[in-house]
């Protein structure tokens, strides 16, 4: 199993070290090449989600990874990658690859002073430590999506077929659960 982890902006170092203490083999997807290797998984990370998406666009790497995603690829995508993978975005009209049939909030907490940590419940994981920052939140899903953890009522975690997004960082914390959770996708696809 090879993920691809989007190492254009954000979290990506400590995703690909969650990765390798699962003995996961990850490699960074930063230019249009870097797609020639063998891709089973995409993990897009937190960080600001208008820059990564116009780098996405810039690098030419927006395209050959919609299709890729439009064929089934498993992806995760933490805070930012959750937006980048929103059919909407209720307070932005900026739409990327607009896959997860969810409504998102953009900076939902507030900004940086608005980050915090808690722990809560996961379905089919437990509970588990959960890092917010500037994050999102998942205001409805539709269709087949399914929450997979509520904070405070607000929906942090949903999968809809081989996509998973989290509100939260769980590159962050030393819990592997998540991405554990997010290996099993791959290998089952």
């Amino acid at each position: 199993m090879q993920i691809g982890v989007l190492a254009l902006q954000g979290a990506f170092i400590e995703h690909e070290q969650m990765l390798s203490r699962l003995g996961v083999s990850s490699f960074e997807i930063r230019q249009k090449r870097d797609l020639q290797k063998s891709l089973d998984g995409l993990i897009i990370p937190g960080g600001e989600s208008t820059v990564q998406g116009k780098l996405l666009r810039e690098l030419d790497l927006f395209e050959p990874l919609a299709e890729r995603i439009a064929t089934g690829l498993p992806v995760f995508g933490t805070c930012a990658g959750l937006l980048l993978l929103a059919k909407q975005i209720k307070n932005d009209d900026r739409r990327h690859f607009a896959v997860m049939d969810i409504t998102a909030v953009r900076n939902a907490y507030g900004r940086q002073l608005g980050s915090f940590f808690t722990e809560a419940e996961f379905n089919g994981i437990g509970t588990i430590p959960m890092t917010f920052i500037r994050a999102p939140y998942i205001e409805s899903v539709h269709g087949d999506t399914e929450i997979l953890s509520c904070v405070d009522e607000k929906i942090v975690a949903a999968r809809e077929g081989n996509l998973l997004v989290t509100a939260f960082h769980p590159e962050l914390n030393e819990d592997l659960s998540v991405h554990r959770y997010f290996t099993e996708m791959v290998q089952s696809a």
